[in-house]
């Protein structure tokens, strides 16, 4: 059975952008192995001017420019058939985390469209029912950087792009927990030692081991997570 790879469809001012760094490394190769594929849109090949202007004054005043209805509605209109959910990254949506991830990763692709300037008309996200999400707390030139990571954190769980499903279950945020240290050769370094228990090939005190770190870690740096993850175990 032949399996279609997963779809990035990015709309995007800039082309180039993409795949950018996720053409390297082990996302690289399942690039060139067809595990995933990325087509781009240039948004500016929609406008209609002689200028290709893609954006005005907001309404109402204020600084900046906005991106026009008219040419993100035809942009979006052209990869209507495209597969997986219409993403845009922006500091009001959803914060993006593992679960949104792993969300995205189980579609059969995703689009995204990655907004410059002040941002998008609100009336054309409103007709197309764009799912907004955000990196987090803070600003960034254009949206193509925040697709990247988002991108990133997606391919990941794509299978076969990773060469080892057990080191994804091991990671931070897998579990609820942050991952606990990590360590190889050599044994002592600087006059660090690696943890004994690490040494003891005792595989079962290595596993709470290294639970007790997570906990710990996840503890003393994410309170908010641990909360979270201390109200699950509790429930459950």
């Amino acid at each position: 059975m032949t399996v279609s790879p997963w779809t990035v469809t990015a709309l995007t001012l800039f082309p180039e952008m993409f795949p950018g760094p996720l053409g390297q490394s082990l996302a690289g190769k399942a690039l060139e192995n067809g595990l995933w594929k990325v087509d781009t849109v240039d948004i500016r090949s929609f406008a209609t001017d002689k200028h290709k202007t893609v954006d005005d004054a907001p309404m109402g005043g204020g600084a900046g420019m906005v991106m026009r209805p008219d040419v993100i509605d035809a942009a979006l209109a052209s990869v209507a058939d495209a597969p997986g959910p219409l993403v845009y990254p922006s500091p009001r949506g959803r914060v993006f985390d593992q679960t949104v991830a792993r969300e995205l990763a189980a579609e059969p692709g995703v689009r995204i469209l990655c907004g410059r300037y002040e941002g998008v008309d609100q009336r054309v996200l409103d007709k197309w029912e764009v799912r907004e999400i955000s990196l987090g707390d803070f600003i960034l030139s254009g949206g193509e950087p925040a697709a990247l990571v988002m991108l990133d954190a997606c391919l990941r769980l794509i299978p076969g792009v990773m060469g080892s499903s057990e080191s994804l279950e091991e990671e931070s945020f897998e579990s609820g927990l942050l991952e606990y240290p990590l360590y190889t050769r050599p044994a002592e370094w600087e006059g660090r030692k690696v943890p004994d228990v690490l040494l003891s090939g005792h595989h079962e005190n290595i596993r709470a081991w290294r639970r007790a770190q997570a906990e710990a870690v996840t503890k003393r740096r994410r309170p908010d997570l641990w909360t979270r993850y201390a109200g699950a175990e509790n429930v459950a």
